[in-house]
């Protein structure tokens, strides 16, 4: 197996995962709690990469960040090398491709929690950051987990918006399904087995976590209340 592309792909999942939890919980909470009307426009941009296909992102992420844009400019000037088929323009790309794998959860989970505890905690006293580290959080961990574990996994398994915008660079944008893709092209049906298999048991893994902690979560709840 080719443990270059593994290892840059769990980095990649990893970044992307801790970039989705700094972003989404914000957002997740302003969808969830929003008076606005306008709310579900965003909920819909949210909820676009979903439907729209791989390519069709990538084709506008690498637009957006070629030489030629605006954050391409601004990037070149700060850092003196361009994004497109780099691992960081792979980063935003995957943000972007993975985003309502991370927010839905959390929107999902936020609304889940009883708002007579948030009514409570206000009528206390407490701020609406307070509120929201010791009261929306804590009883979100189950969504939280869910959304982070979601945008892991579905990282690792890009391949559309991977090789649009990062191409085939070995150590550099080369991830475990493009590493697949290649060796089932170079008719080297035994590496891509074992890798698709190493990765079918990962993916698996991760989920099964995900739902045990879930249940857990669901159980300990029920029991304290």
């Amino acid at each position: 197996m080719n443990w270059e592309a593994i290892i840059l792909t769990a980095n990649l999942a990893s970044i992307v995962s801790a970039i989705l939890f700094l972003i989404g919980i914000p957002l997740a909470y302003w969808i969830s709690f929003s008076k606005l009307r306008f709310r579900f426009l965003v909920e819909a941009v949210v909820a676009l990469p979903l439907v729209l296909p791989p390519t069709v992102l990538g084709y506008y992420v690498l637009v957006a960040i070629s030489p030629n844009s605006f954050l391409g400019r601004v990037y070149t000037g700060l850092f003196g090398t361009t994004l497109p088929f780099s691992f960081q323009g792979l980063v935003i790309a995957s943000v972007l491709y993975s985003f309502p794998f991370a927010v839905q959860p959390f929107i999902t989970s936020f609304d889940s929690v009883d708002k007579r505890f948030i009514e409570a905690s206000w009528t206390l006293g407490a701020s609406k950051l307070k509120t929201f580290l010791t009261i929306i959080l804590p009883l979100s961990v189950p969504g939280v987990v869910t959304g982070l574990v979601l945008s892991f996994a579905h990282t690792l398994g890009e391949f559309g918006v991977v090789l649009m915008v990062g191409g085939n660079i070995p150590g550099v944008t080369r991830t475990v399904s493009i590493d697949i893709y290649d060796k089932v092209q170079a008719l080297n049906y035994q590496e891509a087995g074992q890798t698709s298999l190493f990765l079918l048991i990962v993916s698996f893994t991760v989920l099964s976590v995900v739902y045990l902690i879930n249940r857990k979560d669901l159980t300990l709840w029920h029991q304290k209340y």
